[in-house]
C-alpha cells in the first residue's frame, strides 16, 4: 500500500445496485436530491453534473478541500427487467420452486434465528401472493355458481354439465383479470416484484444466476480500468443484493492480481447487505469462498454499513462470520451501525419507521442528525474510506454467530 495516502483529490465510484429494474438517472436524481439536502445540514457544498447515461461528476468543497469525483452506475436492470417478465402462472411456479429451495435446504430456519426482519419479508411476497390466489379463486366461483345457476333456469331440462360450462370460462376469466388486476397494481404493495427478486436469487441455488455471470466480469473489467487511470481512491458501493455481487466482483479482481500495488485506494462500502440469503443456500459455494478470500485482504478496506430499523437487510450481522466461513486472519468488514433512531430525528424517523422499502434506501439519502456514516462524505469528500474509518470500533451489537447449514466455501 505504498504510495498511497490518505487524502482525495480525485476519486472513482463505481455502484452496483440492487435487483432494481429503473435505469442508473433514478440515481443519479437521489444522489442530487438527497446531497443537496445534506450538505446543507452538514456545511459543505456539492456540485453535481450529468456524465454520460449511467454515471455523473461531483465536486465536493468543504473540511478544508476540493474533491471531485466520477460516479457510474454498474447496471443490471435490464437483467432484472427480463426475470420480472414472467407470466401469472409462472410466478406461482417460482414461488413453489423458491420456498421449496430456502425450506428443504433448511436455510430459512437458520436465516429466521439470524434476523426475523429480513425473514418476514421474504415471507411477504409469499402470503400475499396466496392470499391474491385465493381471493381471485372465490372471485371466480362466485361467477361460475351464478352463471351456472342462471344457466339451470334458462335451460331446466339440459344435463347438468350445461349449466356448469355456461359458468366455467367466465369464472376462470374472472380469476384471471383480477390477478392480473393485483399484479398492474403491485407498486403499492411490491408482493410481485419481492418474489420475482427471492426467485431470481435462489433460481441457482446460490450460484451467480446464468445471465448475471457475463455481467460481472463486466464490471470487473470497468474497475479493473479505473486502476490504470489516475485516481486517488476507486470505491465501489454495493446495496442491497449489490453487495453480494460487489464481493464476488471484488474477489475476482483482486485474485487476478488487477490491483495495482502502490495506486489507487480500493474502498469497499456495502450497505443494508442481503448476503445470508444467497450464502446460506446450498450452491453458494462460491461466494462462501469469495467472503473468506476477501475478509483477509490487505488489498481493500471494506465497511459494511446496516441499521437495525431497516428490515429488509441482516441489520449488524458479520456477512463472513455468520456464513460460517471466517478465516484465522479475517480483517473485514467493519460492521458499522447506520442508527436511524439517532442519526434521524424522532420526527423523521416516525414519519419513515413503517415505509420499510424507503428505509432500505435511506442509507443513499440524507441525515438530519449524522453520525460518522455520512453518504455523501464517503463518496465525494476528501478521505478514502480507509481514513475515515480508521480506529473505528465495530458496532457492540453486531452478530458473528455462524449459523450457515452449509458453512463451507469452494
Amino acid at each position: 500500500m505504498t504510495g498511497r495516502t490518505d487524502r482525495v483529490e480525485r476519486r472513482r465510484v463505481f455502484y452496483i445496485p440492487g435487483y432494481d429494474p429503473f435505469p442508473p438517472r433514478r440515481y443519479r436524481e437521489l444522489y442530487r436530491k438527497e446531497g443537496a439536502e445534506q450538505a446543507r445540514i452538514s456545511g459543505y457544498d456539492l456540485d453535481l453534473r450529468a456524465s454520460g447515461p449511467t454515471g455523473w461528476q461531483v465536486g465536493f468543497a468543504g473540511d478544508g478541500a476540493r474533491v471531485e469525483t466520477g460516479f457510474e452506475v454498474l447496471t443490471w436492470s435490464d437483467i432484472v427487467t427480463a426475470s420480472m417478465g414472467r407470466g401469472i402462472a409462472a410466478t406461482y411456479g417460482q414461488l413453489v420452486r423458491t420456498a421449496w429451495i430456502y425450506l428443504a435446504s433448511g436455510a430459512l430456519f437458520r436465516l429466521a434465528r439470524l434476523r426475523k426482519g429480513p425473514t418476514i419479508a421474504a415471507l411477504y411476497p409469499v402470503a400475499f401472493l396466496l392470499l391474491q390466489a385465493a381471493l381471485a379463486l372465490a372471485a371466480g366461483w362466485g361467477v361460475f355458481a351464478l352463471l351456472s345457476r342462471a344457466g339451470g333456469t334458462l335451460w331446466p331440462g339440459a344435463p347438468a354439465a350445461v349449466p356448469a360450462v355456461v359458468g366455467l370460462v367466465p369464472g376462470a376469466a374472472a380469476a384471471i383479470v383480477l390477478l392480473r388486476w393485483f399484479r398492474r397494481h403491485d407498486n403499492r404493495i411490491f408482493a410481485w416484484y419481492l418474489m420475482h427478486d427471492y426467485a431470481f436469487t435462489a433460481s441457482a441455488g446460490g450460484a451467480v444466476p446464468p445471465p448475471l455471470r457475463p455481467r460481472l466480469a463486466a464490471f470487473a473489467d470497468r474497475i479493473a480500468a479505473a486502476f490504470c487511470e489516475d485516481w486517488d481512491e476507486v470505491l465501489v458501493v454495493g446495496h442491497s443484493s449489490g453487495a453480494h455481487l460487489a464481493v464476488t466482483v471484488l474477489a475476482d479482481l483482486i485474485r487476478s492480481g488487477r490491483v495495482r500495488e502502490g495506486g489507487a485506494a480500493l474502498g469497499f462500502l456495502s450497505l443494508g447487505q442481503v448476503v445470508p440469503m444467497v450464502s446460506f443456500l446450498p450452491g453458494a459455494g462460491d461466494l462462501r469462498g469469495d467472503l473468506a478470500f476477501l475478509s483477509s485482504r490487505q488489498e481493500l478496506a471494506w465497511i459494511d454499513v446496516t441499521a437495525p430499523g431497516d428490515g429488509c437487510a441482516y441489520a449488524l450481522c458479520d456477512p463472513v462470520a455468520v456464513s460460517g466461513v471466517a478465516p484465522p486472519d479475517k480483517r473485514w468488514p467493519l460492521v458499522v451501525s447506520a442508527a436511524f433512531t439517532r442519526t434521524l430525528s424522532p420526527e423523521r424517523w416516525q414519519a419513515l419507521r413503517w415505509r420499510f422499502f424507503r428505509l432500505h434506501f435511506q442509507y443513499l439519502c440524507a441525515f438530519d442528525r449524522p453520525g460518522d456514516y455520512d453518504y455523501f462524505r464517503i463518496t465525494a469528500g476528501p478521505l478514502t474510506l480507509a481514513a475515515r474509518y480508521r480506529g473505528r470500533a465495530p458496532s457492540q451489537s453486531r452478530i458473528e454467530t455462524p449459523l450457515n447449514p452449509h458453512g463451507q466455501a469452494a
